[in-house]
């Protein structure tokens, strides 16, 4: 079976930078599985993965608009320390959700000096191109519940 729309798709990959680095793999790990076309990985990855096959190898080169995007400055704001009430130490690196006027976002603390926090909004691989190297090792239909609940179950998914 070929990889497309609601089929779950079980993957091996690593992803690194530009420059080669590894920023995640899943060798020594479980496989990822998601479900193709309902947006649970970025779009490039999904559009090179479409119609591959279990056995087959890519490496593809994602730029950032079909990645994470790029990165977006009005992002990035100072705060109050005094807006973070909760216990823990604030450092440099440490992400949490915060309610916006319209969603929920995850911000990155990227600076701290004496009572200001500089926080980010953008994803941390923002403004990236990304490269990842895949094998597909399995693909079937997705279960009607899998789709109603919009990741795959079992190894490498979401499980229930």
């Amino acid at each position: 079976m070929n990889i497309a729309k609601h089929t779950v798709v079980t993957i091996d990959y690593t992803l690194t930078d530009q420059h080669g680095a590894i920023l995640d793999s899943s060798k020594g790990e479980e496989p990822l599985a998601y479900i193709q076309g309902v947006g649970t990985i970025i779009s490039g990855l999904e559009a090179a993965l479409e119609r591959k096959a279990p056995g087959d190898a890519v490496k593809v080169s994602i730029p950032p608009e079909s990645g994470y995007g790029l990165r977006d400055d009005s992002l990035q704001q100072v705060v109050s320390r005094q807006m973070f009430n909760g216990p823990g130490e604030l450092e440099v690196g440490v992400q949490f959700r915060a309610r916006t006027q319209d969603r929920t976002q995850t911000m990155t603390i990227v600076g701290i000096e004496s009572d200001d926090i500089t926080v980010d909004g953008n994803h941390p691989l923002a403004g990236e191109t990304l490269n990842f190297d895949v094998t597909v090792l399995d693909v079937r239909e997705a279960t009607t519940e899998e789709l109603s609940h919009g990741h795959a179950h079992g190894a490498g998914g979401h499980g229930h």
